[in-house]
């Protein structure tokens, strides 16, 4: 690392070294060759290209017109009407949509590498148009402001941010394998269990003869979140957490939430839960996301919670009704605001081992893959946040570093 002086520009200091540029001066832009997907669906057939829009490969095709290494950054704000990370990198042979803009850096000046995490770390939406919907037209693209330190140096700073993605690339892939193989556990031990050789069909598919089909309302208490009064301060603001469906993630365990209770707001509900409660959301578009409780919580009326009885494995009931929540989520029909009351969810019916030993083992198993998952994403998650404390640092010039001739 280098120690650096500084100089003042219209959007703050930078080293004195560095340059500040408008986008338009170091890339070449090759829109003119973007072909619409409704042109290529009247000539094309499905082939082996990638064919890419303003998120990523969104088709395959079987001829290309892009060759070599290009940056592709959003032109549209899509479904989510807003321009973050919109940048990628495409080696090879493709096509390219009108959803996306297609650059290459002057080589002169800079490259492609370097560009990709400054774009990604900028800040676009200023330089967006339109109110209905989102656009970055080729005109403000060019103006977008980002500092420029010298090639070496350019290449230095790709070079360490490149090394953390090839980290978490790493771990994605093995949380990818990890998931895939969870599935297939999933599969196998909800369907077949452990040790059985005799099988009987029953109204949600095959499972072990010794095994019975359950519903909800017979392993335990079933109950339905509600919201304290928000007119009473003296509910709010203490250690309870309040969970809604935004806190539940793709986590097993939820153990905080955005909002949280006193013990006097907490008693104001129907029931405050105890550390393992099940919860499921019923109403929204998440219907079917499934977690549970790791200490006393209350939730809101969109979750339905169920209190598992003694003789029954909570751990096991999770992955059951995990399993089997696609087919929960067509309980709640095609309503504009997917619902599925208290008493229609206690009917919903899973399978069940008749030995708890059983229940408890496929429990484990199960547990013991998705503590790896957690593990893995907990890895990725520190690695992205080094990611971005490191360009924070290297792409505004706060830390330097030794760029080799």
């Amino acid at each position: 690392m280098i120690d650096s002086e500084f100089k003042e520009t219209e959007v703050g200091s930078i080293p004195k070294e560095w340059k500040m540029v408008k986008l338009g001066e170091i890339i070449e832009v090759h829109d003119s060759k973007r072909v619409p997907l409704s042109e290529m669906e009247r000539n094309k057939r499905r082939g082996y290209y990638p064919y890419c829009g303003a998120n990523g490969i969104i088709d395959y095709i079987d001829d290309y017109i892009f060759n070599g290494e290009f940056i592709l950054v959003a032109e549209d704000g899509g479904d989510y009407n807003k321009f973050k990370n919109t940048a990628y990198l495409m080696n090879g042979k493709f096509w390219v949509n009108n959803h996306a803009h297609i650059l290459s850096a002057i080589s002169s000046i800079t490259f492609n590498l370097f560009l990709l995490y400054s774009i990604n770390f900028l800040d676009i939406n200023p330089y967006v148009v339109g109110s209905t919907r989102k656009k970055l037209n080729q005109e403000k693209l060019k103006k977008i402001k980002l500092f420029l330190p010298p090639l070496l140096e350019q290449k230095k700073i790709a070079e360490i941010l490149s090394t953390v993605d090839e980290a978490i690339e790493d771990v994605n892939e093995s949380l990818v394998m990890t998931e895939k193989l969870k599935k297939e556990l999933m599969q196998e031990l909800l369907t077949e269990g452990i040790g059985h050789n005799e099988f009987k069909e029953t109204e949600i598919g095959k499972i072990p003869k010794e095994w019975g089909v359950i519903k909800i309302r017979d392993i335990g208490k079933v109950f339905t979140g509600k919201t304290p009064s928000t007119s009473k301060s003296i509910y709010w603001n203490g250690d309870v957490p309040f969970i809604t469906p935004e806190d539940m993630t793709d986590y097993k365990y939820i153990s905080k939430s955005r909002r949280y209770v006193t013990e006097e707001g907490a008693n104001q509900v129907s029931k405050i839960l105890p550390k393992n409660a099940i919860l499921v959301v019923c109403i929204g578009s998440t219907v079917g996301k499934i977690s549970i409780t790791d200490r006393k919580s209350i939730v809101n009326q969109q979750i339905n919670a169920v209190i598992c009885n003694d003789n029954i494995i909570y751990g096991y009931i999770y992955y059951a009704i995990l399993f089997r929540s696609p087919i929960l989520k067509n309980f709640s029909g095609v309503a504009a605001v997917p619902i599925i009351k208290k008493s229609l969810f206690e009917t919903f019916k899973i399978p069940l081992p008749k030995k708890r030993e059983e229940q408890e083992r496929i429990a484990e198993i199960l547990s013991t893959v998705d503590e790896r998952i957690q593990l893995l994403k907990d890895k990725k998650n520190k690695l992205e946040r080094v990611k971005k404390g490191l360009m924070n640092e290297l792409l505004t010039g706060r830390r330097r570093v030794k760029a080799d001739a």
